[in-house]
């Protein structure tokens, strides 16, 4: 039974007619995202428009209640899980693409429009937004700015945060603001918009976006280098990013990722593969040639054992097989998996990738590593047995040597995940105390009943 007070129940069901639920298996299915982290939320509530989600905040925030937005649940940090109950509202019906400019080189659309279609339907124009996170045929572009979700073309392009013109939002006190302009110049006050990319739903939520489009690409070009180790990759990728030639793409694998993507994916890689980078370009056709001899002179070095070309689209999708194998066989090593995607400067990647190892062997456990190098953003993917007490007491302590070693070389605890619930308690390690109370400032000024997502992301 749902715990919220009769009159907000009867409320919200005159508003929202058949977007509100409160029956129990349909709010279980809403109270769980990808960190597999669940809680019961009191209600959900699915509007159809701006009008409906501001009357649904100042309802919420005459009871105190609790408000989680929700785009469809990829978010591998617990940032959508309802821990205090309350409200989750959910924008799948909020789906539509509103305009596409080509002209303007933007598009404008509701927060459940789904990565994946906008790029559908921005195809014929010869534009594609940037952020292309793994999850971006299911994930929504309201989910994807409320983490800065980015993927493996933000070497290039930017994160969601860097392709953002303008914001529409409704803030905890119930009031709708729009942030930004639909241009790509603007120097008239704070850059809000680019504050509330990444805020996890805890400022506002975000119920239109102008999204800054780039054309897209005619050609493409892949290389495949192979390394001996984990260091002479690492050393690779410095080199790499320090000469002219920006990668569209450049992705690292370390030697239990190779491993396991050759003898669990079936990825044609050698035996002696000890580490591996994935490189593109893109560009016009005739100036590609150069690029990726630009690329492949800057990642031969100590250590490389092979450098593959992909001189065509057959050869490129083949060449990326080996990333693609990887996720699905993690599994194999062992049934429970701490993602968590730290991202340092690129010239500290050595230096991060040597001192996983060694955590990984004082803890006895495979520690997994792989990601999108050209921004230091790499995936730590620490495996464990959850049966096993001991297993699970060293894959926390693991964690937590993780975050410190990569705080430690400039970096901090997130490339493009976020923190939610998973990293919060760590926030103290990567930022400062007078930053985390200006931070919560800010939060009190967007929300002053602290309604929005509470317990996420500040400590």
């Amino acid at each position: 039974m749902s715990a919220l007070p009769a009159s907000l129940d009867a409320r919200l069901a005159a508003l929202l007619g058949d977007g509100w639920r409160t029956d129990p298996a349909e709010r279980l299915t809403y109270g769980y995202d990808n960190s597999r982290r669940e809680a019961m939320p009191d209600g959900v509530a699915l509007p159809r428009d701006r009008d409906q989600v501001v009357e649904l905040v100042r309802a919420c925030r005459g009871f105190r209640v609790p408000i989680v937005a929700r785009g469809r649940g990829t978010n591998t940090t617990g940032a959508a899980v309802p821990i205090a109950g309350g409200v989750v509202v959910s924008f799948e019906r909020m789906d539509r693409i509103l305009d596409i400019r080509p002209g303007d080189r933007c598009a404008v659309v509701e927060p459940g429009v789904i990565n994946g279609d906008l790029q559908a339907a921005l195809a014929p124009h010869g534009l594609f937004w940037p952020p292309d996170p793994t999850s971006a045929a299911f994930s929504t572009v309201g989910g994807n700015l409320a983490c800065n979700a980015g993927g493996p073309r933000a070497v290039k392009y930017g994160a969601s945060r860097d392709n953002v013109l303008a914001l529409t939002a409704v803030t905890g006190a119930g009031e709708l603001i729009v942030c930004g302009s639909a241009t790509t110049k603007g120097a008239t006050g704070y850059d809000l918009q680019r504050l509330l990319v990444g805020s996890e739903g805890t400022l506002a939520l975000i119920v239109e976006a102008t999204l800054r489009l780039t054309p897209k690409p005619t050609a493409r070009r892949a290389l495949r280098v192979i390394y001996r180790d984990v260091a002479s990759a690492a050393r690779g990728v410095a080199r790499l990013m320090a000469q002219p030639v920006t990668p569209s793409m450049l992705e690292f694998m370390d030697t239990q990722a190779v491993r396991l993507a050759r003898d669990v994916g079936g990825a044609d890689l050698p035996t002696d593969a000890g580490a591996l980078l994935m490189i593109e370009a893109d560009g016009e056709p005739h100036m590609l040639d150069a690029a990726i001899a630009a690329l492949a002179a800057a990642a031969n070095g100590d250590g490389l054992v092979a450098l593959d070309d992909a001189p065509d689209e057959a050869a490129r999708g083949k060449l990326w097989a080996a990333r693609k194998a990887l996720s699905p066989a993690l599994r194999t090593l062992a049934a429970g998996k701490i993602n968590e995607d730290v991202v340092v400067p690129v010239s500290r990647i050595p230096e991060l990738v040597d001192g996983v190892q060694a955590i990984a062997r004082a803890a006895s456990l495979p520690i997994v590593c792989f990601g999108h190098a050209g921004n230091g953003n790499l995936h730590v993917n620490i495996l464990y047995a959850p049966g096993d007490a001991s297993q699970c007491e060293r894959a926390d302590a693991a964690l937590s040597q993780v975050f410190a070693l990569t705080v430690s070389l400039g970096g901090t605890l997130s490339g493009e995940h976020g923190i939610g619930l998973a990293k919060r308690d760590f926030m103290p390690q990567a930022v400062a105390a007078p930053t985390l109370a200006l931070m919560r400032q800010l939060k009190a000024a967007f929300d002053p009943d602290g309604i929005l997502n509470p317990g996420k992301l500040l400590p």
